[in-house]
């Protein structure tokens, strides 16, 4: 009753209403249907001299390239500190299983220190233009990811990053519990063995498959767009795969190779 009272005295109001409610779906289907492929360098952009997979240098470089996004991988030690390093082991040491003091001084390729997720923020927020692309690794352990979960949420909030990052995750439950947390974020789950309907129905808004995945099911492709899911092809380095990818309509091409995929979709787009 109170929402025609509304309408038949306020139509500027109601309006105005309709109007917000347009831009707010705009914003929304933006940040889930980008506009055109996007390229995402996979660890950064480390394939470059002075650079290293997972570095600070890698980030720099990344953003200044002007790339869409960043790839990154976080592991959390025994005493809670989040650092930036893809395996579960860094130079033989199980991450997990130690303090941060036992690896805090162990080099990457590029002679940098391994960073922690707090120096990796900071420098992130240097690039406003370039978009964050988390993966947490778990192997599944509730324990471990209720400890990971809050400390990564935390710390993308002190830095306002929430709009800025898409949740990636080989574990399904951290998937989910990102999903449930943070239901505007975007969360992609990296498996490939779930059909994007099945994730729809947990609160999951993203495919992140590797590309043979995507070979075997190019309908995943339509199928996840329909439900205004997003589709990200990992990790696609050659020409024939990106071509192959970007003609099935992926949304993200994730590669070590990011200046060749942009320029593969600048060609096409100049067509």
């Amino acid at each position: 009753m109170k929402f025609s009272i509304f309408v038949a005295y306020k139509p500027f109001a109601m309006k105005k209403l309709f109007l917000s409610a347009i831009v707010l779906m705009a914003v929304i289907s933006c940040k889930q249907q980008p506009a055109g492929p996007q390229v995402v360098a996979h660890r950064g952009y480390w394939d470059i001299e002075g650079s290293a997979q997972n570095s600070l240098e890698a980030l720099r470089q990344a953003g200044e390239h002007g790339f869409y996004g960043s790839e990154f991988d976080v592991n959390l030690t025994s005493d809670d500190v989040l650092v930036v390093n893809h395996d579960f082991t860094f130079h033989d040491i199980l991450i997990a299983e130690n303090t941060y003091e036992a690896i805090k001084d162990s080099t990457l390729a590029n002679g940098e220190v391994i960073p922690t997720l707090d120096s990796y923020l900071d420098l992130f927020c240097e690039y406003p233009d370039l978009q964050l692309v988390f993966e947490l690794k778990s192997e599944g352990d509730s324990a471990y990811e209720a400890r990971a979960i809050p400390l990564l949420i935390e710390k993308l909030e002190q830095r306002n990053l929430i709009e800025r990052t898409d949740f990636i995750s080989f574990s399904l439950t951290a998937c989910q519990e990102m999903a449930r947390r943070i239901p505007a974020m975007m969360v992609e789950y990296l498996g490939g063995e779930i059909a994007p309907a099945e994730l729809k129905e947990m609160g999951i808004n993203g495919i992140d498959y590797h590309y043979t995945v995507f070979e075997k099911h190019p309908e995943w492709v339509e199928e996840a767009h329909s439900l205004g899911m997003i589709c990200n092809a990992w990790t696609v380095n050659k020409e024939e795969q990106i071509t192959e990818m970007l003609d099935m309509g992926v949304d993200f091409i994730t590669t070590n190779a990011p200046e060749l995929a942009e320029q593969l979709i600048a060609g096409r787009s100049a067509k």
